[in-house]
């Protein structure tokens, strides 16, 4: 059965027409964190898009946490990320 959050997760992605995308919940290895009280997820994305070509890492993320937004502090608490451009794959 597939997890709704990492569907809603992956459809709001998809702005950044991404070639690649690797996103697995790791909620379960946080049990008992603070953050799992609230209920978000622990998540962890590798995505690869051109729309990372020529950006540093700051921007990257901030690319992927502003297709996310209102899904953080709520469905997600953490959201490691390992964002690529084509050339660097």
């Amino acid at each position: 059965m597939s997890d709704p959050r990492l569907e809603k997760i992956r459809q709001r992605l998809q702005v950044l027409e991404p070639q690649e995308i690797e996103l697995d919940d790791e909620s379960a290895l946080h049990a008992g964190h603070a953050g799992a009280a609230s209920g978000g997820g622990h998540y962890r994305l590798r995505i690869v898009s051109k729309k990372f070509e020529g950006h540093k890492l700051v921007m990257r993320h901030r690319l992927v946490y502003d297709s996310v937004h209102d899904m953080m502090h709520k469905e997600i608490h953490a959201l490691a990320i390992t964002a690529l451009a084509p050339s660097e794959v």
